[in-house]
């Protein structure tokens, strides 16, 4: 679509090219590990252990139990492969009899030991999750919406996958799929809801409206990324869940349109928003440059590798 340039990843790519990395060895990675988490001159030191404290909370150092597998016990299975795979981007840098708990996953409680996880609740003491950035061929891409604000429509579109194991998008459907301001569809057609299907519709074709929704699924909602990136507002209720994303960072009416968890002022903020336009140019702005220090590829390693490095120490582990 013209005026709109989607980052978005390729899978093709993605595994064809983490086949080909598994065949480099270890040692290889781990003789550029010192190199590898070493800051440069341009770093902040004060933001990378700022993140890197955000993601890995351990304060205090306990050994894990013996069960606990070792990384080069860590294999590829039928099952979870993209998580193997971002795993493994950073495990090969270090030795690979260190232990380490994985639990891959649609993660929404708190782990007995510390683990690395995609995602974990923001609220009480989530200390033994510690947040990798995983699936991230699903998550993590942005766009490049050069299409005005003010051109797109004054509705809130909605498309993803309804189940019982969703129950918050159940509740939204019900309540509005036939509401004026609201352009929703399930995307499945294997559930009993299957009233509401509505076909697939491209990035590009969301971009056409203001509003997009963005509420939580298992966990997190996949789509927060890249609405952020654009010229559109992510409409959402206050996230319980987080991940790399740092969900609990974001600022209601700041970097998003929170609506009530029941969602029974959904009109009146949508309408309040379609007649302050100013307020929402705002919101772009910040959710743009929030997004913004997620595409240093470089630091973004540097900061998973000392994440990991936390780990192993706060592990009683010699690296």
């Amino acid at each position: 679509m013209l005026g709109i340039k989607i980052y978005k990843n390729i899978k093709q790519f993605y595994y064809a090219k983490n086949v080909l990395l598994l065949l480099i060895p270890r040692w290889f990675f781990q003789n550029r590990l010192r190199e590898m988490i070493l800051p440069k001159p341009e770093d902040d030191l004060y933001y990378l252990n700022k993140r890197v404290q955000y993601y890995n909370k351990l304060n205090g150092t306990s050994a894990l139990p013996k069960k606990v597998k070792s990384l080069d016990q860590l294999k590829r299975g039928k099952k979870h492969t993209t998580y193997f795979f971002d795993s493994y981007e950073l495990t090969r840098y270090f030795k690979p009899k260190l232990v380490a708990n994985f639990e891959f996953g649609d993660i929404t409680d708190v782990p007995k030991i510390p683990s690395l996880v995609k995602s974990r609740p923001i609220e009480g003491n989530n200390e033994n999750s510690v947040l990798l950035k995983l699936n991230k061929v699903r998550h993590f891409f942005f766009v490049h919406d050069s299409n005005p604000f003010e051109s797109k429509k004054n509705i809130l579109i909605g498309r993803g996958g309804v189940s019982d194991k969703k129950p918050k998008r159940i509740a939204f459907y019900k309540r509005y799929f036939d509401h004026p301001l609201c352009d929703l569809g399930q995307t499945n057609q294997n559930s009993k809801y299957h009233f509401w299907y509505k076909k697939k519709i491209s990035i590009g074709k969301h971009l056409k409206y203001k509003f997009i929704l963005c509420l939580e699924g298992i966990d997190v909602s996949s789509n927060l990324k890249w609405v952020m990136s654009s010229n559109s507002i992510a409409v959402m209720t206050k996230p319980q869940f987080e991940t790399w994303f740092m969900e609990g960072q974001l600022i209601p009416d700041y970097h998003y349109i929170q609506i009530k968890d029941d969602y029974s002022d959904l009109e009146e903020r949508l309408t309040s928003f379609i007649e302050n336009p100013e307020k929402c140019l705002r919101i772009i702005q910040n959710a743009n440059a929030y997004v913004e220090q997620f595409k240093n590829r470089r630091r973004e390693k540097l900061i998973s590798l000392m994440v990991l490095e936390k780990y192993f120490t706060k592990t009683q582990q010699t690296l």
